[in-house]
């Protein structure tokens, strides 16, 4: 059979195919693209920083225009919220009310006037598990007949200090009276730097997915009625496009050279004209890839008086326009100086009724050489929501979770194996649970039947940031995509939003003063650097101190006075190599968006109350018949926490919150 027949016979088939299949035209639809040129602000990213930073330039008056390339907000964690983001919430709702006026608003399901800082908190409606949608939509008030609200109060503020003290485990629990929240906007209190919002205490709690929706439907009503009307959009929103593309791995040589600004174009004045295409997400071999949608048309915007890019920790976007991040230093006062600011934890979320609580604990931990690390976990939930368990512990420098070592496979077996594979996952869990079990006070044979929709996933922190936020004459960098810091304090959805985006609102501010662009640009850029470094001041402690900063600083100082221990104390042993461990579990940024149900039960129980005991000095009657056997085998530096006899696991009774009045401290 010769070649050229099968090509023919090919050919053929191909034909008698076609003629079966309808599908002809396989051009994209048109997309109406009114009020999409030359925007006052481009927001290249739809993030908490980027959407910020477009209401308070709608609230000025301005033309924005967004641009996402994952659709709507997928975010699971949950955010500890400073009061000052509902008093910037209250001030953009009264700038909109009083440029556009109550017709030229968007309202909500319910015919109210959507303002964000009454979905967000309102002292007269209900917490709990309630979605952003379903409060703009008014779902629940017109079913049940009860008004609603996405943010939950912090109730419970707890600190447990687990470090050893001349040689002994040592218990100290600090209970905080949590901050009140205000009853509506105070206006006034909009202004205060990002300093100061960082270093006040927390005092809302919800899901980032619910906040970042929150704005996307604002957004996107505006824009849907100005469309219905027939006038020039104040909002466009592109949610599944990006930037031109320089192409993906595939297309690197000379296809990436020759399109290299195909998406920033230059001008003769320095300024950048975008172009943007449509994409389509794909989940290719274990890896999401977006491809630009077949038939479709390059997306011209024009040249943007102001544009920002925030799209996380790692933008190609920003690169593209020759921005860099270096690793940030920080000197720990150990002898060994500057050292890069670095973390591994392992994050999860369970369905335990953590409730209204941020609860926040340090131990000692210990290799098999009784060298001493400090380790962290933080358990955030929501109010009356039992299924919102956010639970981080940190994973000390010298633990590997090797399946060899720890002998559950034959030394030999291959990396790639099925079998190294899950010993590797085996050890995360086993760990994980262990800390978990420790925060809580729940066995770790209850934690095994309890649901855990993500999770454990192992992530590394390091902080990064870069030297200019200005990467052309009108285009910045924000949010995180310019640097990030310490997370569990929640400071980079405190410095982008009440930091960068409202540097945004200044901005604007300077033109309608007579500023010169190039001053005032330049201004907005400094102040950028100026939020994140900031955030880098107060991330410190969190990778060696004790106490963590969105306590407030009148709360530090009071856990100081309790423990007896100054907060500014340090680990001797803090930063070590983390590369066999990664290289067991790589790093994938994109697993923030992988669910994967572990199923079981929900604990809509109250936790159990904080033990008095330091749970090293726990007995056998005092744990469950799972910790009495770890206890009983000791540490190996890979499996438990050490020779030290710190492989213990927690365990207590039930709590209902009753013990948290006012301030109450008990040392052990």
């Amino acid at each position: 059979m010769t070649l050229d027949f099968l090509r023919v016979r090919n050919q053929r088939v191909r034909q008698k195919w076609a003629t079966l299949d309808g599908t002809r035209d396989g051009a994209a639809p048109e997309e109406n693209l009114d009020g999409v040129k030359d925007p006052d602000f481009l927001a290249l990213g739809l993030g908490a920083t980027n959407m910020m930073a477009m209401l308070w330039s709608l609230a000025l008056g301005r033309r924005v225009v967004g641009v996402e390339m994952r659709g709507d907000p997928s975010l699971g964690v949950h955010w500890n919220i400073r009061e000052d983001l509902f008093h910037h919430w209250g001030l953009i709702d009264k700038l909109m009310l009083e440029r556009y006026g109550e017709e030229n608003l968007p309202h909500r399901g319910d015919g109210k006037l959507f303002r964000l800082a009454e979905c967000f908190y309102d002292p007269g409606t209900a917490a709990g598990a309630v979605t952003a949608d379903e409060v703009v939509t008014g779902f629940l008030d017109t079913l049940i007949g009860e008004p609603s609200h996405i943010g939950g109060r912090i109730f419970y503020t707890e600190f447990i200090d687990d470090r050893w003290q001349e040689g002994k485990p040592n218990r100290v629990v600090t209970v905080l009276e949590p901050p009140a929240p205000p009853d509506k906007p105070d206006v006034s209190k909009v202004g205060r730097t990002a300093l100061e919002a960082l270093e006040g205490p927390s005092t809302f709690q919800c899901a980032a997915s619910e906040v970042m929706v929150l704005m996307r439907r604002y957004l996107e009503m505006i824009e849907q009625m100005d469309l219905e009307r027939g006038v020039t959009p104040r909002v466009r929103l592109f949610t599944s496009h990006r930037v031109v593309s320089t192409g993906t791995d595939e297309d690197a040589g000379y296809l990436s050279w020759l399109r290299r600004e195909e998406g920033f174009v230059n001008c003769p004045d320095g300024r950048k004209r975008i172009q943007i295409e449509a994409v389509r997400e794909l989940d290719y071999n274990g890896k999401f890839r977006r491809v630009r949608v077949p038939g479709s048309k390059t997306i011209d915007l024009g040249v943007p008086k102001l544009f920002m890019i925030a799209q996380g920790f790692n933008s190609s976007d920003a690169e593209r326009l020759g921005f860099k991040q270096e690793d940030v230093k920080v000197d720990h006062h150990d002898g060994r100086g500057a050292v890069v600011a670095q973390a591994d934890y392992l994050a999860g979320l369970l369905e335990i009724l953590v409730d209204g609580r941020l609860r926040r604990r340090i131990a000692s931990d210990f290799d098999k050489e009784g060298n001493e690390y400090w380790v962290r976990q933080i358990a955030v939930g929501h109010e009356d929501d039992a299924e919102v368990g956010w639970i981080l512990v940190q994973v000390p420098d010298y633990k590997t979770f090797d399946p060899i070592l720890a002998g559950l496979v034959p030394p030999g077996t291959h990396r790639k194996s099925n079998e190294y594979r899950a010993g590797v996952q085996h050890l995360m869990r086993e760990y994980y649970l262990e800390q978990v079990s420790l925060i809580t006070e729940m066995p770790v044979a209850e934690l095994e039947k309890v649901q855990l929709p993500y999770g454990p996933k192992l992530f590394s922190l390091v902080e990064k940031a870069g030297v200019d936020a200005r990467v052309a004459v009108n285009g910045v960098v924000g949010g995180d995509t310019f640097g990030n810091g310490h997370f569990l304090t929640s400071g980079g959805a405190i410095t982008g939003m009440i930091g960068h985006a409202y540097r945004v609102l200044k901005y604007w501010e300077a033109i309608d003063a007579g500023v010169e662009h190039d001053v005032a640009v330049r201004e907005l850029a400094d102040g950028i650097k100026q939020d994140t470094d900031w955030w880098f001041h107060v991330s410190a402690q969190e990778f060696s101190q004790a106490v963590p900063i969105n306590f407030g600083a009148e709360r530090i100082a009071k856990i100081e006075k309790a423990t007896g221990r100054d907060s500014a104390a340090r680990a001797s042993t803090i930063d070590a190599t983390r590369r066999h461990r990664h290289s067991l579990v790589p790093l994938d940024p994109s697993d923030w968006r992988r669910l994967l149900v572990r199923s079981g039960r929900m604990h809509a129980l109250a936790l159990p109350p904080i033990q008095d005991t330091h749970p090293d000095l726990r007995g056998p009657d005092m744990m469950p018949m799972d910790a009495k056997a770890t206890a009983c085998m000791g540490g190996d530096g890979m499996t438990g926490n050490g020779t030290t006899g710190n492989g213990t696991t927690g365990d207590g009774m039930a709590d209902d919150g009753a013990m948290l009045a006012d301030m109450e401290v008990t040392s052990r």
